[in-house]
């Protein structure tokens, strides 16, 4: 009785008439006839059999097989660097607060161009996915002119820190 209710709720009015294998075939002829492509027989032909390996392409820095590498890479240094410059004074060490600013922006900016890539990408955005890149682009080179000036002119990144934490 409960299954021939939920066949009927989620089977469309068109098709409860018509019955059994006639109903699929509709649906069938339904869906093909709303897509633009049509049925090429035999479908496309793909090199070699199923059990030939995949030919990868060459590792290339240009096209980013070494970008996950680095962003793990990154990743990993920021935790022993955040520990090492909360340890000491970030006046006393101004390379370790220097460093640890460029790291946090460099992992910023990997992380969001990821992101960009995956949502925004310049093949599906063709004037949006470049403006928005460059925009993080210019971005990051203001913030990172922005921690060399806080770092050189003023108290520094882990100073700061402390003083928010304990204020």
């Amino acid at each position: 009785m409960s299954s021939s209710l939920i066949l009927r709720s989620t089977v469309p009015r068109s098709f409860r008439a018509v019955s059994g294998r006639s109903a699929l075939l509709k649906a069938v002829q339904a869906r093909h006839a709303s897509t633009s492509t049509t049925y090429v027989p035999g479908g496309p032909v793909y090199k070699g059999t199923v059990n030939d390996p995949t030919d990868f392409p060459p590792p290339s820095k240009s096209h980013g097989s070494y970008h996950w590498a680095f962003e793990r890479l990154l990743s990993a240094g920021l935790v022993p660097l955040t520990a090492a410059a909360f340890v000491t004074s970030g006046s006393q060490y101004p390379v370790l607060d220097g460093l640890l600013g460029i790291s946090l922006v460099m992992h910023s900016h990997i992380g969001f161009d990821s992101m960009l890539v995956d949502y925004l990408h310049k093949r599906k955005f063709p004037i949006l996915g470049p403006i928005v890149t460059w925009t993080l682009r210019t971005a990051t080179v203001g913030v990172l002119v922005g921690v060399y000036q806080f770092n050189t002119n003023d108290i520094g990144l882990t100073e700061l820190i402390t003083k928010v934490w304990h204020a």
